[in-house]
């Protein structure tokens, strides 16, 4: 299930930038870069043990998590870094974030939830520690964060959702109706 990242084209290096150029803003780049993160990192080793780590986790009451194709590739080109805000944030607060599947081992029940309620299937993320907020994605590869003020929408892919929480930008509240 590895891409094949042989074809990628190598592009010149910005001037000033310690390294290739990334689809990320600056600060973005450098917090992921201080965490390890380079592009073309594709772990799909340990994504696959977090993966079948999730499928075979039951809650005492049954509940069983849903692992499909965007979670595992977002686990294993961001899976267990430690990411902290290169600056300010615009509106909010930068999060710090360590992204780990199996912070929401035990959140079966609520994102089995969210995901009835949103249509689609959920699985973890990793956590915001400083809040204990939960990070998930969705079978299209949505962020969301789920904390105890509600339900948050991030952005529509990893990349853009790890921008948002790391330059500022405020989410959106999950509303019913």
């Amino acid at each position: 299930m590895q891409a094949d990242r042989s074809s990628t084209p190598k592009l010149p290096t910005p001037l000033g930038q310690g390294g290739p150029p990334t689809r990320f803003p600056a600060p973005v780049d450098a917090a992921l870069r201080a965490a390890g993160w380079l592009p073309g990192r594709w772990d799909i080793r340990q994504a696959e043990i977090w993966a079948d780590t999730l499928r075979e986790h039951t809650s005492p009451a049954g509940h069983r998590h849903a692992v499909f194709p965007a979670a595992v590739e977002a686990w294993a080109e961001f899976g267990g870094l430690h990411i902290t805000a290169q600056g300010p944030g615009r509106e909010l607060a930068p999060s710090a974030l360590h992204l780990d599947p199996m912070h929401g081992l035990h959140m079966a029940r609520t994102l089995a939830d969210l995901g009835r309620a949103l249509g689609t299937e959920v699985c973890p993320l990793g956590l915001e520690p400083d809040t204990h907020t939960i990070l998930a994605i969705d079978t299209e590869g949505r962020v969301y964060a789920l904390d105890h003020t509600g339900d948050w929408y991030l952005g529509p892919t990893a990349d853009q959702a790890l921008t948002a929480l790391l330059t500022g930008i405020p989410p959106v509240r999950l509303t019913s109706g």
